[in-house]
């Protein structure tokens, strides 16, 4: 930007903000703006400033150079939202390099039409990711209660209560028995095996039943050791005795 050049931008800003351009102004934004051309860009960054309304009501606008700068390259940004390359077949590299800034210079100068904006996709899903979409929707939670089971569901086995120890859903499993300190008992490490169970979606045994089986496995566990001490137990020498019974 020439003084001249910024000579003009000043008498813009001064249409706003009702300052007094001088020869020293226009030297010092010159100086500022040196790589900046005044083009229509610059001009609309200074109405764009004056145009939107400061964070105060109660500040003065009063643009700076900086200012010009900033809001030009915005402007200039906005334009290549949608832009797309248009390659050339058999371009070099250095090639590619130079008519891509050309085309990206024309479509932010404003020189080529912005491109539009790209249509979106329209239709329902494939069959295959519609099935697989099948029951992911869940409606919004009603209370914040609902939220937390949600959530808590979807870490794993704390997401349901425990049919073991009834601990509630999202506190660990208990411990049998309770002190004073903790009356209900200590936190297991480890949810319950029915609780993760039933967090997988496996069904929930009935605890009588459970106890039921565990009990004859017990079971099954002493009569096995009964007979492995009955085989090691010893032979006793075997005396040959005569008809009559005498050894």
């Amino acid at each position: 930007m020439k003084p001249s050049e910024a000579s003009d931008l000043l008498t813009r800003c001064a249409a706003f903000d009702n300052r007094q351009p001088s020869a020293t102004a226009a030297v010092a934004w010159a100086s500022a703006l040196a790589d900046v051309p005044l083009d229509a860009d610059t001009f609309a960054a200074v109405d764009r400033y004056y145009g939107t309304p400061p964070k105060d009501p109660g500040q003065r606008l009063w643009i700076q150079p900086h200012d010009i700068r900033r809001l030009r390259r915005t402007i200039r940004s906005e334009r290549l939202e949608n832009f797309v390359y248009e390659p050339v077949d058999g371009e070099t590299p250095a090639e590619y390099l130079a008519r891509r800034r050309g085309q990206l210079n024309a479509v932010a100068s404003g020189q080529v039409p912005q491109p539009p904006a790209r249509l979106a996709l329209t239709g329902g899903p494939h069959l295959i990711v519609a099935k697989v979409l099948e029951g992911v929707g869940r409606s919004v939670p009603d209370s914040d209660e609902e939220a937390l089971a949600d959530s808590l569901r979807k870490a794993g086995p704390l997401g349901i209560e425990c049919p073991k120890c009834q601990a509630a859903i999202g506190h660990p499993c208990k411990l049998p028995g309770g002190s004073t300190k903790q009356p209900i008992g200590k936190p297991r490490a480890n949810p319950h095996p029915a609780r993760v169970a039933a967090a997988s979606g496996q069904p929930v045994r009935d605890p009588a039943q459970q106890a039921r089986e565990e009990e004859l496995r017990r079971e099954a566990s002493r009569r096995a050791l009964a007979r492995m001490q009955a085989d090691e137990e010893p032979i006793p020498d075997t005396e040959i005795v005569d008809e009559n019974g005498v050894p």
